[in-house]
């Protein structure tokens, strides 16, 4: 999950590069909705080994209201760290 800053606008979204995809939200070479809400820093994410359940996963938590994903970055990274140099 990318973020504006602490507190700010989340995006979800499921990618197989994670660094690779992370890195192109935090420089603004996405055309879309992370760079229009300035989603640059990476604050939460999940690692699959099936792409299919990672989908799932996804769908499931975009239907969630925007105060449960606020939570559930508080509680895995409640400094709001960006975790992008914790990819390598």
């Amino acid at each position: 999950m990318m973020a504006s800053r602490r507190n700010g606008t989340p995006y979800l979204g499921v990618t197989s590069d994670l660094p690779a995809r992370t890195y192109q939200h935090r420089n603004a070479l996405v055309d879309g909705f992370t760079k229009e809400h300035g989603c640059t820093m990476l604050v939460w994410f999940e690692a699959y080994d099936d792409l299919q359940e990672a989908r799932r996963r996804e769908l499931q938590m975009k239907k969630w209201k925007r105060a449960w994903k606020i939570a559930l970055i508080e509680r895995e990274n409640p400094q709001w760290r960006d975790l992008f140099e914790t990819l390598f």
